[in-house]
């Protein structure tokens, strides 16, 4: 439902000029001041230019308020205790008067302090976002400082370029297609409730900035003041609110928190990044958007994604597709509601006329939305009934609304009738954002993929032939040749090959439930992909095609095979060829192929820098390959939100892809908190959606000249290189899962109520079944950031040894290849926010003196500080993030409020490390979990 409680004036979105609203005389006013010197040396003469100061004083008043919310519940002398602390974090003595204070901090502080900081950091994101929106600055890297590439830039660009711009850019766009998937990683620490508070904070924030309390009018003045009230208030609902679920959410608790950000910014924002689109192609080629188009669309994993999560089963899924559907319906009656108010209009065309079959009509508009919102509330009355398992009489002639074109082709009537009428200024009103609502969200919100591991359907099948056929072998044992010959041949059958009656377990039994959705009546516009993980061999694919065949009445949907190890990766495109190569096949996909390349678990497996080739390279040969069969080939990537896991800004992601590989289609996952960094406030999700629009449009039309092949082979020895080490240190030494699980705070990282999915695959093994979050989560935790740089120390250090002219070659690459340049972007930034000191304060507090894990903590340090120095060198600064001075101030200045965090997390990793959890007091848990979402929040990464 959308929240009654929004905006106290006017959207902040729309604000040209932004108003100095804070006179504070309160002289601890910096006590909470984010951009005070971080240490005890002098502050850079242009210290206060490289934060705006609208920044400034937003951060300022919300510390304040905080400030004063803590006195208000713990007293002064606790506030003065947090200051102690800030003060000795600014101190350069490698933290050591901090840490005395905190070993000596009684336990019932640990708690308190912890959440201050906490609260402080998660408040500065808040002003973040808030001047994100402001300065159209959606991506922390920015080198240049500017704004980046606008949407009109590039439309400018592909002017200048090419002859035909105009019918170019028209088509571009007309069949632009980005998918935008959103899923329920388990890497947003912060639970929904508190962050309905905090945008309702930013909220505050922009009506402050609204009022010009220069013009001293009483209306005015009160009204900042009540603004400053309720800011006040919401930042003492945030301090006395757990930061943490009592339990882990399920499922369908994920569903719904993806089904809030449509509601409450998705629905907005859609529109607003439409309407900008419309009026710059009409501008540029005389044409609107088509009322069909959709550039950017969004998909969901969530209440899909079974996958290693035996909580996603097909009754969740019916659940989230009837939920859905019931929110969608919500949107769209409030949608017909605002229409049927505002089209009272008398003259309409014969088409309408004939529509409501009566040409006498006095106000025909209205009574066509009547209608329709008669059907849209039967419609979510029905779905109510459905969920509640209660029975629902459907009035009659009353047709329940099942298909987006139920109401897009009405809808799409009227808008003719009021051009043709000569009211194209109310036909391009709010009618248009609503029919582009309906292209974009259908009736179904957004589109569910379902992702299964591949071995979950060769166990399924395995017992199913084992019945069918037990004189044979298992179906695992046969060899790629004779499963592929069975597969096809089951295929083509006219013969059902599963037995609908027989009782299978309870893990086959699911499988089949699942295949049994896509094959449900109005199926079709509510499932998107079925994505495979795991997938190495044409016969993992060809068995999904079997069981759509057999469980779902004909139906099919996409398949996308997931290659997310280094060798599935390498191998890909000659799974993909021999797929194509079957001409069955290629008519059952109808010469369209998706393909999902996984950031995460390849990173985990190789190391970054190999991960990283072995992508870029499986997506030249993919392309290779379906250009070969003449299919059309649409790329999955899922990526994270960290460096790690394939993160990084939008852009410079897209246009580092290999050359032709984005044809103005892409599908992209956001993931846990980028969901909310990206697209949890409207003006956010605005400036993301451009992003992405312009970037495909860029990449479409002004692809980059193909990779020198010099570059290939430098590459290739360096990926060789660079994964040779990270499986040395990774896999075969034996001090390292130990020292691992000691460094880090793994274990307590599975406290925490982040999503409905295990950590592990698998409960039992080492690394190898963690799943990347944690594994990206724990080193982020200890500021050493392992899995962004280890490896490629070697690989460069090498490199630049047996080569005389190699800082030349790879200072080259990084100016005149965006994949490389990208590389070397993302791993400057990882080194700015790693920190050997407060690695080495860990190492110190947990692990043995002189044993054979310092040592190799050790040595993991002096590698951080040799793989700084080699950046250095390559890119030819000397300080990291020397031409991105903003970010690399900003981190400074954060981490006055993150190393308190790391100093009690060591603490009470240390105080708790032979402790059964059992055995830990629960504020202790609480504390610790704290520590880690505190510094996950002024990182602005988790997992």
């Amino acid at each position: 439902m959308l929240r009654t409680s929004r905006c106290l004036l006017l959207s902040s979105t729309n604000v040209k000029d932004q108003f100095r609203f804070l006179n504070n005389n309160n002289n601890n006013i910096d006590q909470w001041d984010i951009f005070a010197s971080s240490k005890d040396s002098p502050a850079p003469k242009n210290e206060n230019n490289l934060v705006d100061e609208s920044l400034r004083a937003n951060i300022r008043l919300l510390g304040d308020s905080l400030g004063r919310t803590i006195v208000h519940d713990l007293g002064e002398d606790f506030l003065r205790k947090i200051e102690t602390i800030r003060t000795y974090a600014k101190r350069q003595d490698n933290g050591a008067q901090l840490h005395n204070y905190l070993r000596n901090l009684p336990e019932k502080h640990f708690l308190p302090v912890a959440r201050a900081f906490n609260q402080f950091l998660q408040l500065t994101n808040i002003a973040e976002q808030h001047h994100r929106v402001h300065s159209k600055r959606i991506d922390d890297y920015n080198r240049s400082g500017a704004n980046g590439i606008s949407l009109i830039d590039v439309f400018k660009h592909v002017e200048k370029e090419k002859n035909n711009a105009k019918e170019l850019l028209y088509e571009t766009f007309s069949k632009m297609r980005i998918d935008l998937v959103l899923t329920a990683h388990p890497t947003e620490t912060i639970r929904r409730t508190l962050i309905r508070k905090y945008d309702l904070i930013e909220e505050c924030l922009g009506v402050l900035e609204m009022l010009n309390i220069e013009n001293d009018t009483r209306s005015i003045s009160r009204t900042v003041q009540r603004t400053k009230e309720r800011l006040e208030e919401l930042i003492s609902q945030a301090w006395h609110t757990n930061e943490f679920r009592t339990e882990k959410p399920s499922p369908v608790d994920e569903a719904k928190w993806g089904f809030a950000v449509i509601e409450t910014s998705l629905w907005k924002a859609l529109p607003t990044f439409s309407r900008n689109l419309d009026h710059l192609l009409l501008e540029t080629t005389g044409k609107r958007l088509p009322l069909y188009a959709s550039p950017i669309r969004f998909a969901s994993w969530m209440g899909g994604d079974r996958d290693g999560n035996p909580n996603v089963t097909a009754t969740v899924t019916t659940e989230v597709l009837l939920l859905a559907r019931w929110q969608a319906a919500e949107l769209y009656i409030s949608d017909l509601e605002n229409l049927k108010d505002q089209l009272s209009m008398t003259k309409a065309s014969d088409e309408l006329l004939n529509l409501i079959d009566d040409k006498n009509a006095k106000e025909p508009y209205r009574v066509l939305l009547k209608r329709l919102i008669h059907q849209t509330r039967t419609t979510r009355d029905w779905l109510k009934a459905q969920l509640d398992a209660k029975t629902f009489e459907i009035p009659e002639n009353t047709n329940l609304i099942h298909s987006y074109k139920q109401l897009q082709e009405p809808l799409e009537i009227c808008y003719r009738s009021l051009c043709e009428n000569k009211l194209n200024l109310i036909a391009n009103g709010i009618l248009l954002d609503t029919l582009r609502r309906l292209a974009c969200f259908g009736v179904t919100l957004t589109k569910l993929d379902l992702r299964q591991e591949s071995t979950r359907h060769t166990e399924a099948l395995e017992e199913i032939l084992s019945l069918i056929l037990p004189n044979e072998e298992k179906y695992s044992e046969w060899n790629e040749e004779k499963k592929q010959t069975f597969l096809l041949q089951e295929l083509v059958s006219k013969r059902p090959l599963i037995p609908y009656r027989q009782k299978w377990t309870a893990d086959t039994q699911e499988v089949l439930d699942t295949f049994q959705i896509i094959g449900r009546k109005h199926s079709k516009e509510a499932l998107g992909t079925y994505v495979i993980s795991m997938a190495g061999q044409p016969s993992d694919v060809l068995i999904v095609a079997l069981f759509m065949k057999e469980m779902a009445n004909g139906k099919t949907l996409p398949i996308a095979p997931l290659f997310e190890t280094l060798d599935d990766l390498d191998r890909s495109s000659v799974v993909i060829d021999r797929l194509l190569s079957i001409e069955g096949y290629r008519e059952l996909i109808n010469n369209k192929q998706e393909v999902m390349i996984g950031y995460s678990d390849s990173a985990k497996d190789a190391g970054q820098l190999a991960a990283a080739w072995a992508q870029y390279r499986a997506q030249e040969r993919l392309l290779e390959v379906c250009q070969k069969h003449s299919v059309a080939l649409t790329l999955f990537h899922g990526r994270g939100g960290t460096v790690g896991r394939g993160g990084g800004p939008a852009r410079a992601a897209i246009l580092s892809q290999p050359p032709g590989s984005v044809n103005n289609s892409i599908r992209v996952t956001e993931q846990g908190e980028m969901i909310r960094f990206k697209f949890g406030l409207p003006g956010l999700a605005v400036l993301s959606m451009e992003i992405y629009a312009s970037a495909v449009l860029e990449a479409t039309l002004l692809p980059m000249p193909t990779l020198k092949e010099t570059w290939r082979e430098e590459m290739n020895k360096l990926a060789s290189r660079a994964h040779q080490t990270y499986n040395s240190i990774i896999r075969k030494n034996p001090d390292f899962v130990p020292y691992f699980r000691r460094i880090t705070p793994l274990n307590a990282l599975s406290q925490l109520p982040l999503g409905s999915r295990p950590a592990k695959r698998k409960q039992d093994g080492g690394v190898e079944t963690l799943r990347a979050i944690p594994w990206i989560f724990a080193w982020t935790q200890i500021r050493l950031m392992l899995p962004a740089w280890l490896g490629t120390d070697d690989a460069f250090d090498e490199y630049l040894k047996t080569n005389q002219d190699g800082i030349e070659r790879l200072r080259e690459m990084t100016k005149s290849w965006p994949f490389f340049r990208m590389y070397i972007n993302m791993l400057e930034m990882v080194l700015a926010k790693a920190d050997t000191d407060i690695t080495a304060y860990y190492e110190q507090r947990l692990i043995e003196p002189n044993s054979s894990m310092q040592k190799l903590s050790e040595s993991l340090r002096e590698r951080l500080h040799h793989i700084r120095e080699l950046v250095l060198h390559i890119t030819d600064q000397k300080e990291i993030l020397e031409r991105a001075p903003q970010l690399a101030h900003i981190i400074s200045l954060r981490n006055l409020y993150i190393e308190p965090l790391h100093g009690l997390q060591a603490e009470l990793m240390q105080r708790n490390l032979n402790k059964n959890k059992n055995d830990i007091p629960a504020d202790i848990s609480r504390a610790m979990m704290t520590t880690m979402a505190g510094i996950a929040a002024g990182l602005r990464n988790t997992g």
